[in-house]
């Protein structure tokens, strides 16, 4: 090979490895980027749809109080009470306030459910046991590990005990199965414990 040829490949390679270098950054930055626009343009969708839902409904407003993180930092539920129209159905009533429970607060850091969760189907079993079905997003979103996943288990059912005094256990299935863990820790084999706790954030 012609020793200016192989010189010019040789420059040419090193372009390329510098060029890589200097662009595999802002193409990670941008892809960073638009994984938080889509996931905030999923959030805004679904806090809309609850707003629309709520606007179209012809219940009365009542106070609610739902279970979300009292802050980014500190694994504990604080209740915040939310004018929401509800029905005196204990099965509908229960899906508006995890629907809205899923739609999550305002400060997105302080939610305790996958921003791409559904509520698949809700009943309540004639003994007060509820069944709540959710999308596999439940378990395939939510950060694996106890306080991460009790946290999410506790917003749910002490939603629904301050607001549906009819369900007095929970049990959680993930797109119609019955599961071991939610993700990989909480026990799920059985039923969960309805508790509120009275504290609300005004």
């Amino acid at each position: 090979m012609n020793p200016k040829w192989r010189v010019r490949i040789v420059i040419g390679l090193v372009a390329l490895v510098l060029a890589a270098v200097i662009y595999f950054p802002i193409l990670k930055r941008r892809v960073k980027r638009q994984a938080q626009v889509q996931q905030k343009s999923e959030e805004q969708a679904r806090r809309e749809l609850v707003q629309s839902l709520s606007a179209s409904s012809n219940e009365p407003k009542v106070k609610a109080k739902l279970y979300w993180a009292e802050d980014a930092e500190n694994a504990e539920l604080t209740a915040t009470t939310v004018e929401l129209p509800l029905s005196n159905d204990p099965v509908l009533r229960a899906k508006q306030v995890l629907n809205t429970l899923l739609a999550g607060p305002v400060d997105a850091e302080l939610r305790t459910l996958p921003p791409d969760a559904a509520l698949l189907a809700f009943y309540i079993l004639p003994d007060g046991t509820a069944v709540a079905d959710f999308s596999e997003a439940m378990g395939n979103s939510i950060p694996s590990g106890v306080q991460s996943e009790q946290l999410a288990a506790d917003s749910i059912s002490r939603t629904l005990a301050e607001n549906v005094p009819q369900v007095k256990r929970l049990k959680i299935l993930i797109h119609g199965q019955e599961v071991e863990t939610l993700a990989g820790h909480l026990d799920l084999t059985g039923t969960l414990p309805v508790s509120a706790v009275s504290q609300a954030k005004k």
